[in-house]
This record gives C-alpha cells, structure tokens and sequence, in this order.
C-alpha cells in the first residue's frame, strides 16, 4: 500500500524481536499496550486514530482473515456506545470486500468497480429497511434480529436505502476468483 504510518498501536505480541525493532525505528508514534489487557488492539487504535488524531474516517485493514473472534470483535466495534456515533466513519476492508456501517437515514452509495454484490446487514433490531433501487428490493420491513441479505447487486452505479432505528452493515464484496485473478 505504501503507507507511512503516522502510529503503531498495540500489543504486537505477533511482532518477531526485528519486526518490532524496525516499526521503532520508522514510526516516531508508538504506543505500545501490555498483552493482558480487557481491549482488543483495533479497540485502542480506532479510539487513538478519532481522539487523539480526530480521523475524519478510520479504515481497517486486514480485520477479516485469520481468527473468526477477532473478526467478530472487529465487526462488533461499531456497537460499542464509545464508538457507535463514529460508525459512519470505520470501514473494513479486504481483498474481497468493504463492510460501511450506516445510523439510521436515507443513504446513497457508490459501487465500487471491482465489486459485483452487495449485502445488507442489520446488526441490531432495524425498523423501515428500505432498499429502494437495488436488484432485490425490500419496503418498509421491520428486521428484529440480525441477518444478512446476502448477495444482493446494485442495478446502476448508486444504491439507495433507508431505515429509522438501528445499525446497518453494508457489504460490497466480490467473488473469491476475481479476487485471486486480477
């Protein structure tokens, strides 16, 4: 990606002894937390990157892969009431997909090129999910527990939707060959 990263934030108890010497000597921001700790390292990097930085938007990163709970503990971020108001402003992102959460509204997305599907995924109780011009179309309905309407594609290059209480995943994702062929 060729990032120079401003911060180094966490634990990095999966930093081999050189690994961890050369983010030392190239990142002048360091902040190094103990490994027993009742946070995850994205929990302490998304609250440094908007309190101490006032990030605009956070994007993560690789938050996908490997272990299913720290997947689940980065997706479940976004629920948390110290972050919940940024939700709007985290993305995570992977080869394969973007995962935008969205507060309650009328919103408008771009598809992004590379990606042919789109889910929608309550993670709380949503009332008045409307998905107004996608290929599968929903009115009006109460979703009362979460779910994921999977597949889903745009028709044009905008997608518009709308609900009045709760917390909406948005996935734009693609197939694993074309993410493996490109």
């Amino acid at each position: 990606l060729n990032i120079q990263p401003v911060a180094a934030i966490g634990d990095f108890d999966s930093l081999a002894a050189p690994e961890l010497q050369r983010v030392r000597r190239n990142v002048k921001d360091i902040r190094q937390a103990q490994v027993e700790k009742d946070f995850t390292d994205t929990q302490m990097a998304v609250s440094v990157a908007f309190n101490d930085y006032g990030a605009e938007r956070v994007d993560i990163y690789g938050a996908t892969g490997g272990r299913l709970d720290h997947f689940l503990a980065n997706l479940f971020l976004v629920l948390e009431p110290r972050f919940k108001r940024y939700a709007g402003q985290i993305r995570l992102i992977d080869r394969q997909n973007t995962v935008s959460f969205y507060l309650p509204g009328r919103h408008t997305i771009q598809k992004e090129a590379d990606k042919k599907y789109l889910a929608f995924v309550p993670l709380t109780p949503i009332d008045h999910l409307s998905l107004l011009d996608e290929k599968y179309q929903l009115h009006n309905e109460p979703i009362p527990y979460p779910i994921s309407f999977a597949s889903n594609e745009f028709v044009g290059e905008t997608g518009t939707f709308q609900f009045d209480t709760g917390l909406l995943g948005v996935i734009q994702s693609r197939d694993t060959y074309e993410a493996r062929h490109e």
